[in-house]
């Protein structure tokens, strides 16, 4: 007899910010089956998760999902006491797991990676009900989370534990060490626009380090946060090691900031609360380390010298991906004199054929807002726009959708260079367009931010691009990029941080010293 081999599974499709294709049959076929297993899921109570055990839930809060209103859940309103206990179960169990040797902690977080992503459809499905992600997003931020544990992961192996022989003058009865130590408890503060992949990223550069961890998800996406509990709990992590609790900024996370027994605080969120309040307050008897990500007023600039159809691509999809909901969201646009025109007309024919409705459908690309908060801010955005400027394509809420949540996705002209839209971020689907006479200009407009997060270009001229890449004040910069003129960074790819007021520590997530933050170094010297 002939032997014949087993056919080989397909391998599975690899879904990133920057993937622009949505046609693959398989991978709808199990966002489909992820979908309806998602809404079997909804409208439970959920409690917090507190020294490896499930806390029922005393009073709670609803989630609604922007969609269509309907019930996501209810969720503990977690108290300063609730926080309290978190802390005392995360410093008990913080020395074991720090003393558990490196390779054990990274096999488990490497199981916690891979359990995200074997329930990513799931997940992408459940985050689309809860914030509006369309499918490619939601399938994005899901991997992405699996990815970033899984790249510190990587780095603490290919750093030997961050445990290195240092010199001794000569003297072979000298023995040094530099090792990198965990500093104990850490808490981790998330936003709602990416709620698997800014609550997993840190919170698993922390566990990879050797900390425990106390997290608060966003109150706008809450069961996101249950879900990461849930997927750490089957991990394997030991009791207290990871520990979640659901509430409000003025009680959870006041309690987080202001808990001595809190040794690191990660925040992410806007720049007016974590500047002026987690950064300037956190450490009180003594410097603690803070990581505060804040958000982006992220500028493109189009040189006459550009690709227009590549560029005004690249511009509506960091635009408006995800209703411009994202730190490095494209809002301001600068372009040469010559070809203003020309690619204003490109980006607002891109725009006005963007689909629009329930983000769980297949053929829609851009789905509501998250919340009434970024409605309101919406309104008051194209109100001043039409007042000072001229709104160039969209401008209007959309009826006949779920919510009053759906807007156009909108571009502006002709605002004065001082408008605050220039200035402030808005966290909604509106990008600002202006004309320049030169790329000096441009840069010099795009650097006068007290943000630095992403910056994009579009130039087909080798001279220009090193000028911008010598002078532009950001983080992260993408030239000549269709997939996003801002947006799309990727672990191991493009390390994601910003500079000035967009990040407090200079070291990116995704990057070759993001998970060191989470450590402290200890010079040790033994003589025979």
């Amino acid at each position: 007899m002939t032997a014949t081999s087993e056919p080989r599974p397909e391998p599975r499709l690899k879904i990133t910010y920057a993937t622009l294709r949505n046609d693959n049959e398989q991978l709808h076929a199990s966002y489909d089956a992820g979908l309806l297993t998602a809404r079997g899921e909804l409208g439970g109570t959920h409690g917090l998760f507190v020294n490896g055990e499930w806390r029922p839930a005393g009073e709670t809060f609803e989630k609604r999902s922007p969609i269509d209103g309907s019930l996501v859940g209810r969720f503990a309103k977690g108290t300063r006491q609730d926080v309290r206990d978190a802390v005392a179960a995360a410093r008990v169990a913080a020395p074991g797991w720090a003393r558990t040797p490196w390779r054990e902690r990274i096999a488990i977080m490497r199981r916690m990676a891979d359990l995200i992503s074997e329930r990513q459809m799931e997940l992408a499905a459940l985050m689309a009900i809860e914030v509006g992600k369309n499918r490619l997003e939601a399938l994005g931020d899901v991997e992405e989370t699996a990815d970033l544990i899984r790249y510190y992961c990587d780095q603490f192996e290919a750093n030997d534990g961050f445990d290195h022989v240092m010199g001794n003058l000569g003297d072979n009865t000298v023995h040094t060490r530099s090792v990198l130590k965990p500093h104990g408890v850490w808490a981790v503060i998330s936003p709602f626009n990416f709620p698997m992949a800014l609550s997993g990223g840190p919170s698993g550069g922390a566990l990879v380090a050797g900390n425990a961890v106390v997290y608060k998800p966003s109150s706008d996406s809450p069961l996101c946060g249950v879900k990461l509990a849930q997927i750490a709990e089957l991990a394997g992590l030991p009791h207290g090691v990871f520990n979640m609790v659901t509430g409000p900024g003025a009680t959870v996370g006041a309690e987080l900031q202001e808990n001595e027994g809190v040794d690191g605080l990660l925040f992410t969120g806007s720049y007016e609360i974590g500047f002026n309040h987690v950064f300037k307050e956190f450490s009180r008897v003594f410097p603690k380390p803070v990581i505060v990500e804040m958000g982006g007023k992220n500028p493109a600039i189009v040189s006459a010298k550009a690709d227009l159809e590549e560029a005004a691509e690249g511009v509506m999809r960091s635009a408006f991906g995800y209703g411009g909901q994202k730190c490095s969201a494209c809002s301001r646009v600068y372009v040469q004199t010559p070809v203003y025109e020309a690619f204003l007309d490109k980006l607002a024919e891109k725009t006005r054929a963007i689909a629009i409705g329930d983000p769980t459908d297949r053929k829609i690309w851009l789905g509501p807002l998250v919340n009434a908060r970024a409605r309101a801010k919406y309104d008051a955005a194209v109100a001043e726009a039409k007042r000072d400027g001229r709104v160039v394509a969209g401008g209007e809420v959309l009826a006949g959708h779920g919510t009053d949540l759906y807007v156009a996705p909108t571009i502006v002209a002709d605002l004065p260079a001082d408008h605050r839209i220039w200035r402030d971020e808005l966290f909604v689907p509106l990008v600002a367009v202006a004309a320049v006479e030169s790329l000096d200009e441009a840069i010099r407009r795009a650097n006068d931010t007290i943000y630095g997060l992403t910056a994009g270009f579009y130039s087909e001229d080798k001279a220009e691009i090193e000028r911008f890449e010598e002078a532009i004040e950001a983080g992260v910069i993408y030239i000549n990029r269709r997939a996003g003129a801002t947006t799309g960074a990727w672990p191991g790819i493009q390390p994601f941080g910003g500079w000035k007021g967009s990040g407090t520590t200079g070291k990116a997530s995704g990057g070759l010293y993001y998970v060191q933050q989470f450590m402290r170094e200890q010079s040790q010297t033994l003589v025979d």
